[in-house]
């Protein structure tokens, strides 16, 4: 471990050092990233008349605008470098090297926040201009609100590392992939604030995990929730990270087992 935190670093700048090199495609990525651009013209258009129930334009441009902040920074593909890699018997490579290859994986998904921050910024800073009123100004609901980011980055990093992690037992974990998009996008908060859903909707939303990774840092940050429930949110949502993490550690070395480097 010891080893691992002296290498993490280098494994930090070596993965920058990617990101630069691959900055057309980071950058096309980003701009694909639009869909709560979309979703604000639309429950603009709505409330353009009327708010529905207590979100009116700005609440919405205040949501969608965050929305767009947490997924840009949240987001990873490494569920796409394990299934690859192990479906063309190169993580054999990384099995070869002194740290493990999770470790790996994590640097390489870190060392892109800072070149996330460069399409993120201008989007807080209209965000501050445009409906900065919709946003908590208390220090105790920032904080909690960061430490909710860092945990649905953590959770959509160990969930990626879970599905990447199917493939020793499928042929491709891309279907599983489009699957958790799909029902993420729902119950997630991406289209729609989770509040308008029926209540018997929202109390399930409130327990699963998709919520966590999107639409509660959003929440936080709007001021929605008052302290006592933003906490039992946050150990919620660090539970299901603790929990993933574990599934992945579990399901690797189940998965190792299984694994024959093939291809090239």
């Amino acid at each position: 471990m010891m080893a691992a935190l002296r290498a993490y670093p280098t494994l930090l700048r070596v993965g920058l050092m990617d990101m630069v090199a691959y900055r057309a495609e980071f950058l096309i990525w980003a701009l694909t990233t639009n869909m709560p651009l979309v979703m604000l013209a639309v429950w603009h258009t709505v409330t353009a008349d009327a708010p529905v129930g207590r979100w009116g334009q700005p609440q919405f441009v205040a949501y969608y605008l965050l929305t767009m902040v947490v997924r840009l920074i949240t987001s990873n593909w490494v569920m796409w470098e394990i299934t690859m890699e192990i479906r063309q018997g190169t993580l054999g490579m990384r099995l070869l090297r002194p740290i493990h290859p999770v470790l790996h994986y994590s640097a390489e998904q870190l060392a892109a926040v800072p070149m996330r921050l460069v399409f993120v910024t201008p989007v807080l800073v209209v965000l501050v201009f445009v409906a900065g009123g919709q946003l908590s100004v208390d220090p105790a609901i920032i904080l909690m609100g960061l430490l909710a980011v860092v945990g649905a980055w953590l959770l959509q990093f160990f969930l990626m590392v879970v599905l990447g992690m199917c493939t020793f037992y499928v042929e491709s974990a891309f279907g599983l992939f489009e699957v958790w998009m799909a029902v993420h996008a729902i119950l997630g908060g991406y289209l729609v604030p989770l509040e308008l859903y029926p209540p018997w909707l929202r109390a399930v939303t409130d327990v699963l995990p998709f919520r966590a990774m999107l639409a509660f840092p959003v929440e936080v940050f709007m001021g929605l929730h008052d302290r006592a429930a933003v906490l039992s949110q946050l150990g919620l949502q660090w539970g299901y990270v603790v929990l993933f993490a574990v599934l992945g550690h579990l399901m690797w070395k189940a998965g190792l087992r299984r694994f024959a480097a093939f291809g090239g």
